[in-house]
């Protein structure tokens, strides 16, 4: 139920994105969701891809500072309010949320949200408890 996130620590400076998805592309790493937060000086480049073991050690080669980080992906019904229902949830059973990002998935009607919280474990089995579909690794990794 755990998703391994990829985390790239980029100096905020012309051409590192580039890099880091050429780096991944030539080694046929594809990116299924990404984010990036970003200061005046450097970015935290969050990526789900579909191999993230190896896009680690590429990205580590290539001289990047790179982590991996233990996510949840949540499937919510894309409608108004879907969201609101899973953070009810998380609310509740107080889990925070460190942050999240998430694409919808027209062929499902269905929305993907990639969760980081401090409590993982109790994230996910409150989920279930509330039937709130939490996507297998397997399958996010080859969307």
């Amino acid at each position: 139920m755990k998703i391994k996130q990829i985390s790239v620590f980029l100096e905020n400076k012309s051409g590192r994105l580039a890099r880091v998805t050429k780096v991944l592309g030539q080694h046929d790493i594809n990116i299924r969701a990404l984010s990036i937060a970003d200061t005046t000086d450097f970015g935290i480049l969050r990526l789900i891809v579909n191999s993230p073991d190896k896009a680690f050690q590429v990205l580590k080669e290539a001289g990047f500072t790179v982590s991996i980080t233990e996510v949840l992906a949540v499937e919510v019904t894309d409608r108004p309010g879907g969201l609101a229902e899973a953070l009810a949830v998380l609310q509740e059973a107080e889990i925070n949320i460190e942050y999240l990002y998430a694409f919808v998935q027209k062929a499902t009607n269905a929305a993907l949200v990639v969760f980081r919280v401090e409590q993982l474990d109790k994230a996910i089995e409150v989920l279930q408890n509330h039937n709130i579909s939490i996507v297998p690794e397997e399958k996010v990794y080859s969307l």
